[in-house]
C-alpha cells in the first residue's frame, strides 16, 4: 500500500472515529439517565474537560488575552448555545426517548442549520437543499409516529422527542454563528473558553436545583462524557477537518444515527423497528439530497 492510501485511510478513520464516540455518547446519555439529572452530568462533564484542558490551555489563553478579550461575547454566545442548550436539552430528552430516536434527530443538524443560515446570514438554499429538507422533515414525522402519524395527535409519548428536535436547533444556531462570525482564534483556546463558560452557566442551576453524587452507576458514564465526546472527539474532528475539508468530512455525520442504533440495540436492548429503517432511509436521503450542490445563493439587500 502507498503513502498516500494510507495517509487518505487515516485521514478518513478520523471522522469515523469521532462520529463513533459521539454516538456511543448519545447511548450513554440514555443509559445515565436513570442514575442522575441532566443539571449534574452536564455540569461534571464540562468541569472535567475544563479542568483537564487548564493546564495545557490557560498560558496560551494568557498569551492571546488581548484577541480572547475582543472575541469574548461571541465566545460566551457559541457556548450557550452549542455547549448549555443543545446538550443541556439532549439530557433532559433522553428520560422521554430512546438513544436510537436521539440519534436519527441528531442527523437533522444539517437540514436545520440551512434554515437558520437564511434566517441569520440571508443565504438561500438550493432547491436540492429545499426538496431535501422536505423529505427529512417527512420521515422524521414518520419516525416520531411511530410508523402511524394519527399519533402525532397524542404528544404525551413524544415529549422526549420534541426537546430533542428544540436541542438540535439550538446547536445550528452554533454553527451558523461560527461560520458569521470566523473567530480568528485557534480551535483549542476557542473550544476552552467556551466550556468555561458552559461551567459558569451551569452554576445557577446547581444552586438551585443541586447535583446528583457520583458513584458506581454513574461515574464511568460522567468520566467518558467529560473526556471523550468533549475534548477527543473535537479534536479528532478538527484533525480530519484539516486533512479532509470541511464538506467531506460533515458528511460523516450521516453515519450518527446508524451508529447509535447499533450501539443502542446492542448495548441497550432497544428494538429496531420497521418505522425506524423506513424513517431512517428517507432522513438520510433527503439528508444526502440537501448536501447537493450546497452551495448558497446570496440575498440581495433590498
Amino acid at each position: 500500500m502507498t503513502f498516500e492510501k494510507k495517509h487518505l485511510l487515516w485521514a478518513l478513520s478520523l471522522p469515523v472515529i469521532a462520529v463513533l464516540i459521539w454516538s456511543l455518547n448519545i447511548a450513554i446519555t440514555r443509559y445515565v439517565a436513570e442514575y442522575i439529572s441532566p443539571v449534574s452530568i452536564s455540569f461534571y462533564r464540562w468541569i472535567i474537560a475544563f479542568l483537564i484542558l487548564t493546564p495545557f490551555i490557560l498560558p496560551k489563553v494568557i498569551k492571546q488575552r488581548t484577541l480572547v478579550r475582543q472575541n469574548i461575547v461571541k465566545l460566551a454566545v457559541l457556548s450557550a448555545f452549542g455547549m448549555v442548550l443543545y446538550q443541556g436539552l439532549a439530557y433532559t430528552a433522553a428520560h422521554y426517548t430512546t438513544a436510537t430516536n436521539m440519534g436519527i434527530i441528531n442527523a437533522f443538524i444539517p437540514i436545520f442549520t440551512i434554515f437558520v443560515s437564511l434566517m441569520i446570514l440571508k443565504e438561500f438554499p438550493t432547491r436540492f437543499a429545499v426538496v431535501g429538507s422536505i423529505l427529512s422533515f417527512i420521515g422524521l414525522i414518520y419516525v416520531i409516529g411511530q410508523g402511524r402519524l394519527d399519533t402525532l395527535m397524542h404528544l404525551g409519548g413524544h415529549w422526549g422527542d420534541m426537546i430533542m428536535i428544540v436541542a438540535v436547533f439550538f446547536y445550528a444556531f452554533y454553527g451558523v454563528f461560527l461560520k458569521k462570525w470566523q473567530l480568528e482564534l485557534p480551535l483549542m483556546i476557542s473550544l476552552y473558553i467556551q466550556i468555561g463558560f458552559a461551567v459558569l452557566y451551569h452554576l445557577p442551576f446547581v444552586a438551585v436545583l443541586g447535583l446528583d453524587a457520583i458513584d458506581l452507576n454513574n461515574g464511568l458514564s460522567v468520566l467518558y462524557a467529560g473526556i471523550f465526546p468533549s475534548i477527543i472527539a473535537p479534536l479528532v474532528w478538527m484533525l480530519a477537518v484539516q486533512h479532509l475539508g470541511p464538506n467531506r468530512t460533515s458528511i460523516f455525520m450521516n453515519l450518527m444515527p446508524i451508529f447509535t442504533a447499533i450501539i443502542a440495540y446492542v448495548w441497550l436492548k432497544e428494538a429496531w423497528t420497521i418505522y425506524h429503517s423506513l424513517g431512517g432511509i428517507v432522513i438520510l436521503i433527503g439528508i444526502a439530497l440537501a448536501q447537493k450542490k450546497t452551495s448558497f445563493i446570496k440575498a440581495k439587500s433590498v
